[in-house]
């Protein structure tokens, strides 16, 4: 029962055009990024949505499909994406999108990428509804103003609106269904919502509670929604882990023995560690937690240890090419928690030097880094005096 989305990204934007300097509506930054992959990001976080068609101008359609081939390769959304071109009427777009989906596609949920401010639940209320069994499913708000039918400056009728109600989109459809309904709709009827294909067609359309927020951008004064329309950040955490042996003169290992050093500060009289780099555990499982916030992959991929480029390296400057990229990525770092794990040696009397160079590591304020150390009461091999381990946890906020 695989669901798709068509965002229609293909009109004109006429009345926007001067306000905007010409450019087309979908293709206004927000964020940073074109309009319509607002939308697009949206229906991707959504579990039930399989793919995404997006429908371009006719005229645009070359240079929007290499401007989105980048989006996708800086930001992989976790979903298919397609693209199409658009028609002359906005339900020439629809069909257009429609018959470019895959075969097995059962149910297609149509959205304009003109409403940015769509939000999952809404979505996933549009989705319910099919799966529960109806053909044809649209979001609705109630009317709040009285609507008066006019023709040349006179009222002609008022409207009893408690049984009128304001359309929004995703409208969602049994895609055989919609297939159905342009077909028999032909050339000659032109709708401005595609469940009107539907009830030409005889057949119920059901409703959903839409959202206020899921506003149109039609207008010049709908240009302020957008630069109101910060995307939120979200929370994120991080999680490192690592472990060095130290070196036994009984027990040579094959990577060099190098002397101790915890958050970048030397711990003189402890063990030396075997480690292809400067064997700095606790920096080591700092920039895995670095890297897992931002979902970059872990220390060993970024700085093999087969490199020999990596010899004895300072592992400070590895937290800083973890932060370079997490910081392109959009992460802001609040705080971080380290645990040493190892009998010997004592790092309460290195502590708050080993914080302190953390802190500075990572441009926070030291009362954002905090630093533990334990031991394993003699059991395991740091118990025995044979290693030493660290924990990392990084929290922060992460641009979405």
């Amino acid at each position: 029962m695989s669901v798709w989305t068509v965002l229609l990204a293909a009109g004109s934007g006429t009345r926007l055009a001067e306000a905007s300097g010409g450019v087309k509506k979908q293709f206004l930054r927000l964020g940073g990024k074109p309009l319509y992959w607002r939308s697009l990001s949206t229906f991707a976080r959504c579990p039930d949505i399989a793919g995404v068609m997006v429908v371009f101008p006719p005229a645009d359609l070359d240079a929007a499909r290499k401007a989105l081939a980048g989006l996708l390769a800086a930001h992989d959304p976790g979903v298919a994406v397609l693209t199409t071109a658009g028609g002359v009427r906005r339900q020439d777009s629809v069909q257009n999108g429609l018959a470019a989906l895959p075969s097995d596609c059962r149910f297609v949920l149509v959205h304009d990428a003109a409403r940015p401010f769509v939000d999952p639940a809404l979505v996933g209320r549009v989705i319910t509804a099919l799966r529960e069994g109806h053909e044809a499913v649209i979001p609705v708000l109630p009317v709040t103003d009285t609507i008066k039918e006019v023709r040349e400056e006179t009222v002609l009728a008022t409207f009893d609106r408690s049984r009128l109600a304001a359309v929004q989109t995703p409208q969602g459809f049994d895609a055989a269904l919609l297939r159905q309904a342009f077909a028999h709709a032909g050339e000659e009827f032109t709708v401005t919502d595609d469940a009107s294909l539907v009830e030409h067609l005889g057949r119920p359309v059901h409703t959903v509670p839409g959202h206020p927020d899921n506003r149109k951008i039609t207008n010049p004064e709908d240009l302020a929604l957008l630069e109101d329309a910060t995307p939120s950040p979200v929370p994120v955490v991080g999680y490192g882990y690592d472990v060095h042996r130290y070196a036994n003169p009984a027990h040579p290992g094959k990577q060099p023995a190098r002397p101790m050093k915890l958050g970048g500060y030397p711990i003189l009289g402890a063990p030396e560690v075997l480690a292809h780099s400067d064997g700095d555990v606790l920096l080591h499982a700092l920039t895995d937690a670095i890297l897992g916030c931002v979902a970059g992959g872990d220390i060993g991929q970024l700085f093999p240890d087969s490199n020999p480029d990596f010899d004895n390296m300072a592992s400070g400057v590895f937290v800083s090419e973890a932060l370079l990229l997490a910081r392109e990525a959009g992460l802001t770092i609040t705080h971080v928690d380290l645990t040493i794990i190892a009998q010997v040696p004592r790092i309460g009397p290195h502590a708050q030097a080993i914080r302190l160079n953390v802190a500075a590591l990572l441009s926070l304020d030291k009362s954002r880094v905090n630093l533990k150390a334990t031991t394993e009461e003699g059991l395991g091999f740091t118990g025995e005096k044979k290693g030493i381990k660290a924990i990392a946890l990084v929290t922060g906020w992460k641009r979405s």
